[in-house]
């Protein structure tokens, strides 16, 4: 089942209680008080323009552990060679603008809507959330943006205009002091990149790791 939540309350139900795709709850909003609630409980907000704002918590996660994250003999060689400059930070917004308007395989519109914009950039304004910049000659091809809990970083969304650039700036964050990459939902780009499914159990207990 799923739940209403109320606007006036920032809890949120019993993840375990979630429907079978992970949706556990509708509505509320999407303020930093919740959102930090939401992930320290291992939920997310995941919605398209023009439907009330959904929240999920997957009973399996797509996860990344740092230290097995899967670097091809290719890959080695673009790092050594340092074809790309990797920086942190450094342009939050236009990563996230980017992630937002790069089309993909498949998929029509985006989830990223103007109001997820603004409320990852008030949680980036807050020291919440991240992003990862890959540059090619000075312009940003390629990045990565999420929210850190402890010692995990919840992956909301990458983009790649080059060819390597999201692997980059995946493995620059898998380099960082973080015990785990949560991707959320797999798909075949993350599961090649040495991506794992785990029960949210142990999710949480990672997740809970000071």
């Amino acid at each position: 089942m799923f739940f209403q939540l109320q606007d006036t309350d920032l809890n949120f139900p019993n993840p375990t209680l979630a429907e079978s795709d992970g949706l556990l709850a509708i509505g509320g909003d999407l303020s930093i008080e919740r959102l930090l609630v939401a992930y320290s409980s291992g939920i997310f907000p995941w919605y398209s323009e023009g439907e009330p704002i959904l929240w999920y918590s997957p009973h399996e996660r797509c996860v990344i552990f740092p230290d097995r994250i899967n670097i091809s003999k290719s890959m080695k060689k673009i790092l050594k060679d340092e074809i790309f400059k990797v920086t942190m930070n450094q342009a939050f917004k236009d990563v996230v603008i980017n992630c937002a308007t790069t089309l993909r395989n498949g998929q029509e519109g985006t989830w990223i809507t103007d109001e997820m914009q603004q409320a990852y950039l008030n949680l980036h304004r807050e020291g919440f959330a991240h992003s990862i910049e890959v540059w090619l000659e000075n312009k940003l091809v390629g990045g990565l943006y999420g929210v850190k809990i402890n010692k995990v970083f919840c992956g909301e969304s990458m983009f790649s205009h080059v060819n390597n650039a999201s692997k980059v700036a995946l493995i620059h964050l898998s380099k960082l002091a973080i015990d785990l990459i949560d991707c959320q939902l797999p798909n075949d780009h993350l599961m090649s990149l040495g991506a794992e499914m785990i029960d949210r159990k142990a999710f949480m207990k990672i997740l809970e790791t000071n």
